[in-house]
């Protein structure tokens, strides 16, 4: 990774930082999802930057991978996770915070173990870890203040135009010797008052491409180019596609699914139904060692 690289890292952490902590400013109880949702979106645009996929807006027991459908009329409430990712030319960055939005605040506890999860395994990142000591590390953290790590969710590497590459960094310890290498990273303890496992549940409206390749449908067709031009193989919502393309974009989508040209990103729902909490920040491992959390 060269100076240039990093300098674009750095950029875009900062205007991530400013998007999250611009967001959980303006977020409130009561507010329709939906207009978080384009709220966000576009300070992402003003911010001259785009979405590396769709902002998450994830309520209670929901612990990834919802964005709302147009008109939708589900409200802001309980305990929130926003997850935002954005890129410049490929260069993302990817963070995410909970919100309480119940009354008494009765999730102030759990939020605060998922940040102090996310900090205590950024501070071990200076002595070279492995990955089982990150994992144990969040682990033991979560796990002291009487909550479970959700253990099938995990930290990721991060590349240019991809959000997800090939590392995973687990919540857990999993007896992993693997270190990490220079590259850029996403570290992001879930954390539950249930046992601790996701399961898939419904589309959460959201969709990436496998493979570009012809089709018949000319909404698909049209759909396609878009998302090529805009995304490339990063994710995107169908509010979107419904904003630009109208009514027909859900038959086109349908279609480019059936054909294995896209596929859609199920909800992400905890087994025992008990809420999560996410605390996330990404970091770049430079070829000499250093270590630079870009979205602090």
């Amino acid at each position: 990774m060269d100076k240039q690289d990093i300098e674009k890292y750095k950029h875009i952490g900062k205007i991530s930082k400013e998007i999250r902590e611009y967001a959980k400013k303006i977020i409130k109880p009561g507010m329709l999802l939906v207009d978080i949702a384009q709220i966000i979106e576009d300070k992402i645009k003003e911010s001259g930057v785009e979405c590396a996929f769709p902002v998450n807006l994830s309520i209670d027991d929901i612990a990834a991978h919802y964005h709302p459908v147009p008109d939708e009329k589900t409200i802001a409430s309980g305990l929130l996770k926003v997850d935002i990712g954005i890129h410049k030319d490929g260069y993302i960055a990817d963070n995410a915070i909970s919100i309480d939005l119940t009354e008494k605040k009765e999730h102030k506890k759990i939020i605060e173990t998922a940040e102090n999860a996310l900090e205590n395994a950024l501070q071990l990142l200076k002595k070279n870890p492995t990955l089982h000591d990150l994992g144990l590390t969040i682990q033991k953290t979560i796990e002291s203040n009487k909550f479970s790590p959700v253990i099938n969710l995990s930290g990721h590497s991060i590349e240019k135009y991809k959000v997800h590459a090939g590392t995973t960094i687990p919540n857990y310890g999993n007896n992993s010797k693997q270190t990490i290498k220079s590259g850029v990273y996403a570290i992001e303890p879930f954390v539950t008052y249930g046992e601790g496992k996701i399961y898939e549940g419904n589309n959460g409206n959201i969709y990436s491409v496998i493979e570009f390749k012809s089709t018949r449908s000319p909404t698909a067709r049209k759909i396609l180019e878009y998302v090529e031009k805009k995304y490339k193989t990063m994710p995107f919502s169908y509010r979107e596609i419904f904003q630009q393309f109208g009514p027909l974009s859900r038959l086109a989508l349908k279609e480019l699914e059936n054909q294995h040209i896209i596929r859609s990103y199920a909800q992400l729902i905890e087994a025992s139904h008990k809420p999560v909490a996410q605390a996330e920040h990404t970091f770049l491992k430079t070829d000499d060692g250093e270590i630079i959390v870009i979205t602090k």
